[in-house]
């Protein structure tokens, strides 16, 4: 991630913010739930909503 894509991101959740390159959203979600999973966090409507959309991008 590029500097001016980091603080374009701020500490906005993926409902909000979603990485430039589609090709990595797979990615990118998967760490994030990984994340929120290791500290028993929840996700908002719009933040699992946003997950879910990325996570469809991932190679079956």
């Amino acid at each position: 991630m590029s500097a001016g894509s980091n603080r374009g991101k701020g500490d906005k959740d993926p409902g909000n913010w979603k990485p430039p390159l589609q090709s990595y959203w797979c990615t990118y979600s998967r760490a994030w739930i990984s994340v929120k999973a290791t500290y028993r966090l929840t996700a908002n409507p719009a933040e699992a909503e946003a997950l879910s959309g990325m996570l469809d991008t991932c190679d079956a």
